[in-house]
């Protein structure tokens, strides 16, 4: 009798929120699970949460802003399998809120860093563990924000949230996610929103003060999903809870 393959992921920014959900529900499906944290403290914390309610999960140190941390990370990974199925490139900053008389470089280089160079980062360091697995997927965590159809859009909230660093970072991470499909055919590169574009709503997080109206459950839902795609799964797409999203 043939030993089942156990499904790896790494969440990176997973010690809480959308991150954390993730990872529990990646873990509830059997996956050993590599909780990515830039917070030790915070980060094992999580771990030892969802160990302790069974699931096997890897507290691992991950800062997406610094080369040496990611190096680390990959290493330590490493220890425990010789593929990685799945990357969650979940961690976020919305950076500094400024409007755009006012805004700077120093303004957006924060938010780049972590939603654009860290995905870079990430994804560099684990393209040979992804490589070495059968159907090897990567779920990068935009946002609405991010699309020239939402932001143009004058019935959309986010049209009239006059700022530079967020949206145009997480335009940037649209075009990587395309980019990377691209040049990886093997491997399935997709991006997503934890919201519903059509009907206005957002997951209520840390980054947006647990105004939104949906669960962490429910904003986790597009995330889980394409982690979960098989063999034939789409690639380059950008989609939210309730389906596709226009770039």
């Amino acid at each position: 009798m043939e030993t089942p393959i156990i499904q790896t992921a790494l969440v990176t920014g997973a010690n809480k929120g959308l991150g954390l959900e993730t990872a529990r529900r990646l873990g509830a499906e059997g996956w050993k699970v590599f909780l990515g944290s830039r917070d030790e403290a915070r980060g094992r914390a999580a771990a030892d949460k969802l160990a302790a309610d069974g699931f096997d999960v890897v507290y691992v140190q991950l800062d997406v802003t610094d080369d040496e941390s990611v190096a680390a990370a990959e290493r330590v990974v490493r220890e425990h399998t010789d593929h990685l199925d799945v990357l969650v490139n979940n961690a976020g900053s919305p950076g500094a809120i400024v409007h755009p008389s006012e805004a700077t470089v120093a303004d957006l280089v924060p938010a780049f860093d972590v939603n654009v160079y860290g995905p870079v980062r990430v994804t560099h360091a684990f393209l040979p563990l992804l490589q070495a697995a059968e159907n090897p997927r990567v779920v990068n965590v935009s946002s609405a924000a991010g699309s020239f159809a939402v932001v143009t859009d004058p019935n959309q909230a986010v049209s009239k949230m006059h700022e530079l660093a967020y949206t145009t970072s997480k335009a940037a991470l649209n075009m990587l996610t395309i980019r990377y499909a691209q040049a990886f055919p093997d491997i399935k590169f997709n991006a997503v929103t934890p919201g519903e574009v059509s009907t206005g709503k957002f997951a209520a997080t840390d980054m947006n003060g647990h105004r939104g109206q949906l669960t962490v459950t429910e904003g986790s839902d597009p995330f889980v999903r394409l982690a979960l795609l098989d063999p034939d799964g789409p690639t380059a797409t950008f989609t939210d809870r309730l389906g596709h999203i226009d770039w």
